[in-house]
């Protein structure tokens, strides 16, 4: 039988001292034996944050908290909810809960719930339908173990601390596909921020990120067009002091988008993400003020 990930190799998770807690969710590179697509991988590979985790690899020195998985988005998802399961993709019934709620069905009709059905160019992932059985090993060995390992790492954050500021760090193409998002053919920004309309985080909060990146010459949007998905919006409560952002980083400022290759201008990115994330470290964003 094709061997699938086991839930100890298919996360990387460093424990953090401060209240910060950053997670990589798309940027694995691990492709299981299971997968059994019918994609070439050079064009799977156009699905990865490929490289966010060598760009935020300062993060375990400075005492952040950092989760990474290490098997690819489009085998599984763990930034979307257990429940955006597609049916059509299944050989027999899903026994579990399925996502109903209109508002968040749009990126499973664009086949990018959680096991992705098209690239975000539209090609079929798969020539064949998927038993039940093997979308729920997935979760069971991705999904989950990913899933737990950042709110455990936000939890002991927020118990050391008081409070958490949750950075989800993804990137994006400098254009989007045509089945990538909602909008289509846009032309993204430098960074986007999104904090669901300010449901995740202190709007303030993501304002004064925003002021700083920008003050260090990125053009910067927040919630537009992408506002964060699941792992900020399960672990998030401002309310209770725990703060959760998406980051969306455009490959353009580090990468070339054909060859995936690094940039030499990638290093500046990272000394720029270095300096935001010692900034957020001298944030209280119980007062939004600077500590020593």
């Amino acid at each position: 039988m094709p061997s699938s990930p086991s839930a100890a190799t298919a996360v990387r998770a460093v424990a953090g001292r401060t209240p910060l807690v950053f997670d990589s969710p798309h940027s694995g590179t691990h492709y299981p034996d299971d997968f059994r697509c019918n994609c070439p991988l050079d064009e799977l590979r156009r699905a990865e944050d490929t490289h966010v985790e060598k760009l935020y690899d300062f993060a375990p020195g400075l005492g952040i908290a950092w989760i990474e998985a290490l098997f690819p988005r489009s085998y599984l998802d763990p930034n979307r909810s257990e429940r955006d399961i597609d049916p059509s993709l299944l050989d027999g019934p899903w026994t579990g809960p399925i996502e109903t709620d209109p508002s968040q069905l749009a990126k499973i009709r664009l086949g990018k719930g959680l096991v992705w059905k098209n690239t975000d160019d539209g090609r079929p992932l798969y020539d064949r339908l998927l038993a039940p059985a093997e979308v729920q090993r997935r979760i069971d060995t991705c999904w989950t173990p990913y899933h737990q390992a950042v709110a455990a790492a936000i939890d002991a954050a927020h118990a050391r601390h008081g409070y958490s500021i949750h950075l989800d760090c993804h990137s994006m193409p400098s254009v989007a596909g045509p089945y990538a998002t909602e909008h289509p053919g846009v032309a993204h920004a430098d960074i986007v921020l999104g904090d669901r309309d300010g449901s995740t985080a202190d709007p303030q909060l993501t304002e004064r990120l925003a002021a700083f990146l920008r003050e260090r010459g990125y053009d910067v949007a927040v919630n537009f067009p992408y506002k964060g998905v699941e792992l900020i919006r399960r672990y998030a409560d401002p309310a209770r002091h725990r703060h959760g952002i998406q980051v969306e980083i455009n490959r353009k400022l580090y990468m070339d988008e054909q060859s995936l290759e690094l940039l030499p201008s990638w290093t500046k990115l990272q000394g720029d993400l270095r300096a935001m994330s010692e900034w957020l470290l001298k944030v209280d964003p119980r007062t939004l003020s600077l500590r020593a």
